[in-house]
C-alpha cells in the first residue's frame, strides 16, 4: 500500500469514529503519516476534554489499527502555535 492509499484508508477509519467525536462537540483531523506513525489533531471540545487521551488510544488508535494494521503509533499534535 503506497502512502496515498494508506492516507485514504486512515481517513476512512477517521470517518468511522468522527460521529462519536462530533456528538460531544469535537472533531479530528489527519495531520500526517510518517513511517508507522499517524499524527492527528483533535479539535473543538476534544481539545479541553479530560478523557481525550483515553479517546485517542481506545477509540482513534484502535480504529486506525483495525483499518491499517501496519500503523504502530497514533499521536496527537496540538493546533496551538506560539
Amino acid at each position: 500500500m503506497n502512502t496515498e492509499e494508506l492516507k485514504a484508508t486512515i481517513e476512512i477509519a477517521l470517518q468511522e469514529i468522527r460521529p462519536y467525536l462530533e456528538a460531544d462537540g469535537g472533531n479530528i483531523k489527519l495531520v500526517s503519516v510518517t513511517n508507522d506513525t499517524v499524527s492527528v489533531q483533535l479539535e473543538g471540545a476534544c481539545l479541553g476534554c479530560s478523557v481525550n487521551q483515553m479517546t485517542l488510544k481506545n477509540g482513534v488508535e484502535a480504529t486506525i489499527k483495525r483499518h491499517a494494521p501496519q500503523i504502530n503509533n497514533v499521536i496527537e499534535v496540538s493546533g496551538i502555535s506560539f
